[in-house]
């Protein structure tokens, strides 16, 4: 048993969905599990829908209805002799979305909000996909990913029931697997009081690792637009090379510090049982990508990952008392509450410094340090570049002045 995992940009368009049915068709011998993301940029359209929404400010039904509309062009571009019940499911979907949007959600956190929403892109595109594979003549089973992945009621980022959902993957999921193709969700899952929840963003990749994990599956694939693991990205780095095998071990290190082909939590449950991971270019399929397994050498050239956006916070006491255990745990639990991803972290006598996405309210957390003691300078716009293998910054980099440098075995960090 194989999982196949297609993002956004494999089914795009309509010929994207043609190109998925031509590199499904040549697996026809073979039981896989099909995990699909929401198409090209719906998971963003749905994103503004659910701001719209939380501010009650613009015009939803537009929103919607452009949305919409760019499911059914794709329908009718992929001219299925028959797609009658499709364009009915698909209207029932967005009946569905706009009964939510209108009366809903009085009384309901941001964040319930946007796992009941988010999740439709997801439901929509695997609708798409499952009908034109049968017009095309690919028997395959569509299937709700949320009757298979439980998880608990943390939206936005929930966590797997993992007992209850291997038990549910292996005992319903794969009777119909080694009879049909099967065409699933991915990111999302179902909370204990059958409410939708949401892996965290990219979490498909992770999905696909579940249900994996759960068959005891022979390998996973995931088919990007990328020839496979590259070693940095190449439209910022002319010598991007790529990585033919690499190890869990190094791939878990580069995902951590913002590698973006795989998803961090992906590893994880693969590295358990064992399954190796390939990645896959959906625009050259025959050619091999990159194999992740337990196998791999010793990685020998170096990796750089670039990230944009960073800020860096620095916490000082205000009566010049020493940063102790306690206070860390008071700083880092605000970071955690206004989810806060931290990249890298140093600390001194008299001052906490960490850097990172900050994607939450950084007025808010800085207000709420600031009750609790510290003083907090946040500095934002920054570029976060980990260099992995090397202790060598790139030519384009020599000259950047560096407002933080932190210096592991296997790792460099810089932030400009």
């Amino acid at each position: 048993m194989k999982v196949f995992k297609f993002g956004g940009a494999s089914v795009k368009d309509a010929s994207s969905v043609k190109n998925v049915a031509s590199i499904l068709q040549s697996y026809h011998t073979d039981s896989v599990v099909v995990v699909i993301s929401a198409m090209g940029k719906s998971t963003n359209a749905l994103e503004q829908i659910i701001d719209c929404i939380s501010s009650k400010q613009g015009n939803c039904t537009a929103l919607l209805a452009n949305l919409k509309q760019f499911h059914l062009d794709i329908v009718y571009n992929l001219d299925m002799p028959s797609a009658l019940s499709l364009i009915n499911d698909i209207e029932n979907l967005f009946l569905e979305l706009e009964c939510m949007t209108e009366h809903g959600f009085e009384g309901q956190t941001s964040d319930y909000i946007y796992d009941q929403i988010i999740g439709f892109g997801e439901l929509l595109s695997t609708k798409i996909v499952s009908s034109y594979l049968l017009s095309a003549g690919i028997k395959n089973q569509w299937v709700d990913s949320r009757n298979f992945i439980l998880t608990n009621g943390r939206y936005r980022d929930a966590r797997i029931r993992w007992a209850e959902t291997e038990h549910m993957i292996a005992q319903r999921l794969k009777p119909l697997a080694q009879r049909n193709l099967i065409i699933t969700q991915g990111f999302i899952g179902k909370g204990p009081a059958g409410e939708t929840t949401s892996l965290g963003r990219e979490g498909s990749d992770y999905s696909a690792a579940i249900f994996a994990y759960s068959l005891n599956a022979e390998s996973v694939t995931i088919w990007k637009d990328v020839a496979g693991l590259m070693n940095a990205d190449p439209r910022k780095f002319e010598e991007a090379t790529l990585i033919d095998h690499i190890s869990y071990t190094d791939t878990i290190e580069l995902a951590y510090y913002g590698a973006s082909v795989i998803h961090p939590k992906t590893m994880q449950p693969l590295q358990s049982k064992k399954i190796p991971l390939y990645v896959k270019s959906f625009l050259n399929p025959v050619h091999n990508g990159t194999c992740i397994n337990q196998d791999a050498p010793e990685l020998d050239i170096p990796c750089f990952i670039h990230k944009d956006n960073q800020t860096l916070l620095q916490c000082k006491t205000r009566d010049f008392t020493f940063i102790v255990e306690d206070q860390v745990s008071q700083i880092m639990a605000v970071l955690a509450k206004h989810s806060f991803r931290v990249a890298i972290m140093q600390n001194s006598a008299l001052s906490f410094s960490v850097a990172g996405d900050g994607k939450g309210n950084l007025d808010a957390m800085v207000l709420e340090l600031d009750k609790l003691g510290f003083e907090t300078q946040s500095h934002s716009g920054l570029q976060l570049l980990t260099v992995y293998n090397s202790s060598m910054l790139p030519k384009q980099f020599a000259n950047a002045k560096i407002l933080v440098q932190q210096n592991t075995n296997k790792s460099a960090h810089y932030l400009f």
